[in-house]
């Protein structure tokens, strides 16, 4: 039960969950959501719809204190995993990448691209070793993994980390016209992108093969889109590219150094008056909307609720991509629902530049929050599947 509950923040730092029938989320059939809520650096909406048989995508939002230290660096977290192959990379890395990020703030006494980055590596260390003790009763978990990207708010600046096709976008405001313009701040590890091609056969000159047109998609060996991850061991770690690993995931050689990479990707940004708010999306939404689109129905539509708005556009643009009505397309059930539209996560966090440059957040209160319910223990394994479904990006 303390795994359930995990889930369904907010929490105080001390573990006392916040009150009011909102305080959680709420539930609509496959659609969870938070319209609205409070952080030390603004408001923020948050959302999240299932189409896998199992919820892949994980998420968080922690604001307040950001080291274990007091006094220590106050400000805003926001993850967003998006899992293949099962929840199970998703839902570790919601477990431990945050308290790896306080870990590194406390010893470094601030938040930098340094500490970002650390916490990263110990949750991909972290992850290995999970898989390692489990590996002979459970090898299907070598096959397991997820994009992680990241978004901190500190002193001013908002660090960007990213590993995978998640996708940070900010809303610019442009003064002279009253006009909002999109500014990605992330970039996505795809191999559909050309430089990530390039990217992978230059880290792998040895490797003809290392990516793959397979029914008209570029895939990493022909396996999977994405070059940056965590977890996603049996590409990473040669040991664990075999028996009795599934044959669908086993390459026929062996390789000498780690096919994906777990090294993030970070930027740093200088938050502006003129920057409104921040989207922090997995491909779900960004399959369906461009950026533009995405920030311009934010800034034109009230903020309670943004999130969930903009997973509703997204999933009415999916069904009329397959000729059907909005209304029947929540009626189709998760599993099922995944040839339509993939799990859809959604945070935006507004900027406010009077709570950003406040020197001492101590009156504002913590906020601990995951995104989405889970149904099933933390250990357990999703049904085995292969990486080349239909409509997957994996």
């Amino acid at each position: 039960m303390d795994y359930f509950s995990s889930c369904w923040g907010p929490r105080s730092r001390d573990g006392h969950r916040g009150k009011g029938s909102d305080a959680a989320g709420r539930q609509e059939g496959l659609l969870w959501y938070k319209d609205a809520g409070q952080l030390a650096t603004g408001e923020f909406s948050m959302a999240v719809v299932q189409a896998n048989q199992l919820l892949e995508d994980q998420s968080q939002v922690e604001s307040g204190s950001l080291s274990l230290a007091e006094p220590g660096p106050q400000g805003t977290f926001v993850g967003v995993y998006d899992g293949h192959g099962g929840p199970e990379t998703a839902r570790f890395i919601n477990d431990h990448l945050f308290n790896h990020l306080r870990k590194f703030a406390t010893e470094h006494k601030c938040i930098s691209v340094d500490v970002i980055r650390k916490a990263f590596q110990a949750t991909e260390e972290g992850f290995l070793s999970l898989v390692s003790r489990e590996w002979s009763l459970k090898p299907q978990i070598a096959s397991v993994g997820s994009c992680c990207l990241v978004g901190v708010i500190c002193s001013g600046t908002l660090y960007v980390a990213n590993l995978g096709d998640s996708r940070a976008v900010l809303g610019r405001l442009v003064k002279a016209t009253g006009e909002v313009v999109a500014m990605q701040l992330s970039s996505e590890h795809n191999a559909c992108n050309e430089e990530v091609r390039q990217e992978l056969r230059l880290t792998h000159p040895d490797d003809p093969q290392i990516v793959v047109l397979k029914h008209n998609v570029w895939r990493v060996k022909g396996l999977i889109q994405i070059s940056r991850s965590i977890g996603d061991v049996y590409l990473k770690r040669p040991e664990y590219n075999r028996e009795p690993l599934h044959s669908k995931f086993r390459l026929r050689e062996t390789f000498q150094r780690p096919i994906l990479s777990s090294d993030p990707q970070i930027t740093e940004h200088r938050i502006q008056s003129s920057d409104q708010f921040a989207i922090f999306a997995s491909d779900g939404l960004w399959e369906h909307l461009s950026n533009q689109e995405a920030v311009e129905l934010v800034q034109n539509s009230p903020r309670n609720g943004i999130a969930r708005r903009l997973v509703k556009v997204a999933m009415q643009k999916a069904a009329k991509k397959r000729e059907m009505r909005y209304s029947d397309l929540k009626k189709i059930d998760r599993g099922v629902r995944r040839h339509f539209h993939d799990d859809i996560t959604v945070i935006v966090v507004f900027l406010d530049s009077n709570a950003i440059s406040k020197a001492s957040w101590s009156k504002s209160p913590s906020v601990s929050l995951r995104g989405g319910s889970v149904t099933l223990p933390a250990k357990s394994l999703a049904p085995f599947s292969a990486p080349a479904q239909l409509n997957s990006t994996y």
